[in-house]
This record gives C-alpha cells, sequence and structure tokens, in this order.
C-alpha cells in the first residue's frame, strides 16, 4: 500500500490540511480513495485499507502508477461484533451473544459520547445485570434516548413504570420529529430489535425457551438498541462528512492535480461518505471516475430521479450519479444481515407510522439488493462482472453474494469485503486493467 495518505475529517466534516498535501503530493496517475464504515475505529481502519489495497498493484495496466488514501472521520466500533479475518483485534471475552459490554467497547462509547461516562456507566451496569422489572427497561430507554441526544433528554430522575412511553405523552404516538426507535414502549422496541437479533443468527432460538432466556433476548434487543443509536448519529455524520468534507477535498485536490484519476471506494456507511461526496462535485467536472459501493449503508432508491412509493419526490442523491465520469458500481450480497435485516428496520423506526416490523422493499439498502428505480440501470452477476467487464457509466448492481458471505450475527457477512474479486471489480469500474 504504496505511495498512501490519509484524508482525515472531524464530525463536520473539517479536513486536516496535512493530510491534503499528502495526497496531493502522491505521484500517481489514477488515486484509490477509500472510506471505511460505521463500525471502525482508527487501527481497524488501516487494517482493512491494507488488506483491500493488497491485490491492486498486481491488477492494473502497465501505464497504471497507483497511489492510495484513506478516508478516516470519527465513526466508532463495538468490538463484540465479529468481523472477519479481523479476530485478533476483538477482546478474548467479546461476544455478540453477551448483553454486558465489554470494556473495549465501553471506551468507544465514552469517546463517542463525551461527558456522558456517568450514563454509559448506568446503561452498562443495566446490560449486565438485565434485571426484570419494566422499570429498569423504561430506566434504560430513557438513558439512551439521552445519549441520542433526542427530545426529552432534560431532568434528572429516572424512568418509571409510567414513563415507558415518556417520548410519546403517554399515548403511543411518537413525538413529530423524534425517530420511533426512540419514542415507542421500550419494551416493543427491544423485543422489534430482539426478533431482528434472531432473525439475523444462523441459530435462532428453539420455541418453548425459559422464562430467563426470554428476558436475556430482551436486553439483547436491548443492547442492539444502544448500537442502534450510534447507528442514527453515525447516519447523519457519514452523509456531513462525505458532504462538506470528502466532497470538497477532492474538488480541491483536481485543482492542483488536473490530470489525476480519483477512483472512490466506500464500506457500508463509508459508501454513504464516498457517495454523498458527489454532492461536492461540480456540474461538468471529470476528475471522479468511478465510484464503488461495497455493501453500503444507505437506501437503494438514492439515485432514483422518483421514488417508487412517493413520485412527487426523488432519493437523496437524484442524478448525482451522472457527476462520475464512469460507473457507479454498487456490490451486494443477501448474506449480509446487517442491510437485510437492521438497515430496514432501523429505517423504519426513524419515523414511520406504519409499525415497528413489516419490511418491505420500501426500506432497503443499496448494499443489500442494488440500485433500485434508476431506468437502464445494469444488473450483473459477479462472474459475469469479472469476465465481462462493467458498462462505462451509469449505475450497475452487481451480485457479490459468492464471495461476500462469511460472518456471524448480529452483521452477517457485511463485512466480509476483502477479496480479490472485489478488487478487480474496482479495477474494471475504473478501467485501470491490463
Amino acid at each position: 500500500m504504496s505511495p498512501y495518505a490519509e484524508l482525515v475529517f472531524d464530525a463536520q466534516g473539517d479536513a486536516d490540511p496535512a493530510g491534503l498535501r499528502a495526497v496531493a503530493d502522491i505521484d500517481a496517475t489514477d488515486l484509490l480513495v477509500f472510506a471505511h464504515g460505521w463500525n471502525s475505529d482508527r487501527p481497524a481502519s488501516i487494517r482493512l485499507f491494507d488488506r483491500f489495497y493488497a491485490p491492486f498493484a498486481g491488477l492494473v495496466g502497465p501505464g497504471v502508477r497507483l497511489g492510495y488514501a484513506g478516508v478516516v472521520w470519527p465513526s466508532i466500533r463495538f468490538p463484540d461484533e465479529p468481523i472477519p479475518d479481523f479476530d485478533s483485534l476483538m477482546g478474548p471475552d467479546a461476544s455478540a451473544a453477551d448483553t454486558a459490554l465489554d470494556a473495549a467497547t465501553r471506551r468507544a462509547l465514552a469517546e463517542f459520547w463525551p461527558g456522558h461516562g456517568a450514563q454509559l456507566d448506568r446503561a452498562a451496569e443495566l446490560l449486565a445485570a438485565r434485571p426484570e422489572s419494566e422499570d429498569a427497561l423504561a430506566e434504560f430507554g430513557l438513558l439512551v434516548r439521552r445519549l441520542a441526544g433526542v427530545g426529552g433528554t432534560g431532568g434528572g430522575g429516572t424512568a418509571g413504570g409510567g414513563a415507558v412511553r415518556v417520548a410519546s405523552g403517554g399515548g403511543g404516538t411518537p413525538d413529530r420529529g423524534v425517530p420511533a426507535i426512540f419514542a415507542e414502549d421500550v419494551r416493543e422496541v427491544c423485543q422489534a430489535l430482539a426478533d431482528g437479533l434472531a432473525a439475523a443468527s444462523s441459530d435462532p432460538p428453539a420455541p418453548g425457551r425459559s422464562a430467563a432466556g426470554e428476558r436475556r433476548a430482551l436486553w439483547n434487543g436491548a443492547k442492539e438498541l444502544l448500537r442502534q443509536a450510534t447507528y442514527y448519529e453515525m447516519k447523519k455524520r457519514a452523509g456531513a462528512v462525505g458532504e462538506r468534507g470528502l466532497g470538497p477535498a477532492l474538488t480541491e485536490l483536481a485543482a492542483r492535480r488536473p490530470g489525476l484519476r480519483v477512483h472512490l471506494v466506500g464500506h457500508s456507511f463509508g459508501g454513504r461518505v464516498a457517495a454523498f461526496s458527489l454532492r461536492a462535485v461540480p456540474a461538468g467536472a471529470r476528475h471522479v471516475k468511478s465510484l464503488t459501493l461495497l455493501q453500503g449503508a444507505f437506501s437503494h432508491y438514492a439515485f432514483a430521479d422518483r421514488l417508487p412509493h412517493d413520485s412527487r419526490r426523488g432519493g437523496a442523491l437524484r442524478g448525482m450519479h451522472r457527476r462520475v465520469d464512469g460507473p457507479v458500481v454498487a456490490c451486494h450480497s443477501k448474506h449480509d444481515a446487517a442491510l437485510r435485516v437492521f438497515y430496514p428496520l432501523a429505517s423504519r423506526m426513524a419515523g414511520d407510522s406504519a409499525g415497528l416490523l413489516g419490511f418491505d422493499e420500501r426500506w432497503g439498502a443499496i448494499g443489500h439488493d442494488g440500485v433500485q428505480a434508476v431506468p437502464g440501470a445494469v444488473r450483473l452477476t459477479l462472474a459475469a462482472a469479472l469476465r465481462s467487464g462493467v458498462p462505462a457509466s451509469g449505475c450497475v448492481s452487481v451480485d457479490a453474494a459468492s464471495v461476500v458471505r462469511r460472518g456471524g450475527p448480529p452483521a452477517g457477512a457485511h463485512s466480509d469485503i476483502c477479496h480479490a474479486e472485489l478488487a478487480r471489480v474496482v479495477v474494471a469500474a475504473g478501467r485501470m486493467g491490463r
């Protein structure tokens, strides 16, 4: 992975000037720019960049001089979530089935929510003890709500029996503007998340589970609620870092190095970072030559001019694929439980009045089933893409399930992206091959 430099951004998208200068100084014809995803700290991100970039030097043609850049932005890693081939980064006692927070996760959350140590300590205490009382579950829900910084964060008391619906005024209807995941009945939300965990597991619970097993499952759902609170913040942050940070940085880079060909790659919410950077690409600019999304964690309708369920509206990135002087390739896999189960669940619970479950295609992720509702978008198997390449422009969906398939619950194969086959897709998208 040489020559290599990092583009480092804070939560508001402000760039480290030293990183910009270092990237601009890379002697290359083609620059690979990889944005890591949500569940990642800096050490894990660097290792991911190194592993993913490893095959590229042997794949490109003789006229291509590659440079490598890593986009580092403030994300968070839950070390108890298994990632293929990254076991050494996990603590020895980490287990996705354990409701308690391990020390590494607790430290990561403290960095993510500075100044909330007492609330995190209490949340960790409740997750470890798994008390039976409804009041304890309600208290946990209020703690998460305060950590997420959504409505009703004032006051110092813990939530008691009648406060389970504290966000809904006692009536069960979420406050306007407050995601349902924080506003609905806490038990209902935790049960929905527990059901999601069961759906994502390769070993679902047997019928007739004991009372202790039911309580453990419910508190597993509570732990997932805490994880989803970080998701809620990361979704906003990834878009801001892309549009306010990465996009302007690449435009500045293009002004300094007008002949440099930029190839964007994004994993998970890093796909959101990379894709939303297109909003800052000036119309008519030609420096972004390809965009490859690996298990992208944003809507499969993002590039649509019109939404199937509301023809008056388009996707958040409608028409932005035209700012890429080449293809936008979305690699997707049915084995990605994070996107198959939790992305639509979290998206529905961001404010859908129809309820917490009942997934439908409206809430799908681009990393689960590819680009949707874009006329002319091409759909390929991975084998076909490797055999014949990908179109020179437009949106392309590549079913990568044949290689993106490993990983345990709750995320499944979401982070199983370090494959030479996917590197070859990036090379094909960028017209860099031999």
